[in-house]
């Protein structure tokens, strides 16, 4: 199982062990991490907005039209980091990812 580390809003990280084959966003989820999710990773919220770090934004698939638009119009959108946990899919190549979640709009 890959290793995903994600910093919460109040700066404290936590490892944990991430299911492949889920999302991220489900993983931050199941493992406490406080991640609205309204509309269940539907991509039509922006309420699983993370930042990824930069040594793995060229790791993870490119952003669809919709995701983009999403977390641009965020007032804490990070040009080149901004995600929606909802659509990155935890696989073995994630092996620790970092991600730290995005202020709650």
């Amino acid at each position: 199982m890959p290793t995903i580390i994600a910093t919460d809003r109040e700066g404290r990280e936590h490892a944990f062990a991430a299911d492949p084959d889920a999302s991220l966003m489900q993983n931050l989820k199941d493992n406490d991490l406080d991640v609205a999710a309204i509309c269940g990773g539907c991509c039509s919220c922006a309420t699983c907005h993370v930042y990824v770090d930069g040594e793995w934004v060229s790791v993870l698939p490119p952003q669809a039209p919709d995701e983009r638009e999403l977390v641009q119009d965020s007032p804490h959108f990070r040009d080149g980091t901004s995600r929606l946990s909802c659509q990155i899919r935890v696989t073995d190549a994630l092996d620790g990812l970092r991600v730290t979640l995005a202020p709650e709009d």
